[in-house]
Parts: C-alpha cells; structure tokens; sequence
C-alpha cells in the first residue's frame, strides 16, 4: 500500500499526493496529518493535489473535514495544484470545500502562510486599548 509522506517545513506541514487517493487511505492520511499537526504544533498544513486527476465526493468531504479539524487544532489547510478536471469535479458535486483555502502553487501557499504569520505576530492579542495600565489606574 501506498504511504503518503508528511514533510515539516518550520511550522508548516507540506503533503504531496503523489498516488490515485482510494478511500482507505484517504481516511489513513486524515488519521497522519491530525497527529503531525499535534506531534509537530504546526500552525499550517499545504496539501498538493497536482498528481490526482480524479477527486470523488469522498476525497472531497475528506478534504474539507481534514481542514475543519485542523482548524479546530489551531492549524489551517491550504490546498494547492487543483487541476481544471478536479475543479468541475468539486464544483458539479456541490462540493464546496468550507474552511479550506486554496492557491494555484506552492509557492502562493507559502506567501499565504507568512503573510498569516506575520499579521499574527503582529497583532496584539491583549488590548486594543493603547494605554498602559497605570494609565488606565489613573482614570
């Protein structure tokens, strides 16, 4: 059977489905990517679909539960190499993909992903008031 690999890269996980997706080891990978989002504490998870000419309901609803698990662990999916097949597949099956991002290559998923990062860091999570507190004693 085939095994997918999951590559670290920093924070982000990168999953480039090289073979056909049957449903079994779809669901074997859901299981994968879950645990190296927990194991690694990545923060992103880029999944390349550019090898798969055939994505079915199942793959789909794979997808978009993967991604809303993922969020659900502070992580978010990126879906990239979307072939034009697979994009009237997904649209003629009234798929919608919630919570899934998507980008035409690599490289536009990783801009994605530091562009989030940066707007993270700087973000200030605390206060958007910007007194200190010993200005906010005062009144």
């Amino acid at each position: 059977m085939a095994k997918i690999p999951i590559l670290k890269l920093g924070s982000t996980l990168l999953v480039s489905i090289q073979t056909e997706l049957h449903d079994r080891l779809a669901s074997e990978l859901q299981e994968e990517i879950l645990a190296s989002i927990e194991k690694n504490k990545s923060k992103a998870v880029i999944i390349d679909i550019t090898a798969l000419e055939i994505v079915d309901s199942f793959i789909g609803r794979m997808l978009t539960n993967t991604a809303e698990m993922a969020a659900l662990m502070d992580a978010e999916v990126i879906l990239v190499g979307i072939s034009p097949a697979v994009a009237i597949t997904l649209v003629e099956l009234g798929m919608e993909l919630k919570g899934v991002k998507t980008a035409l290559d690599l490289e536009s998923a990783l801009e994605i992903i530091n562009d989030n990062l940066s707007e993270e860091n700087n973000a200030d999570f605390f206060s958007s008031d910007p007194k200190s507190d010993d200005e906010r004693d005062e009144n």
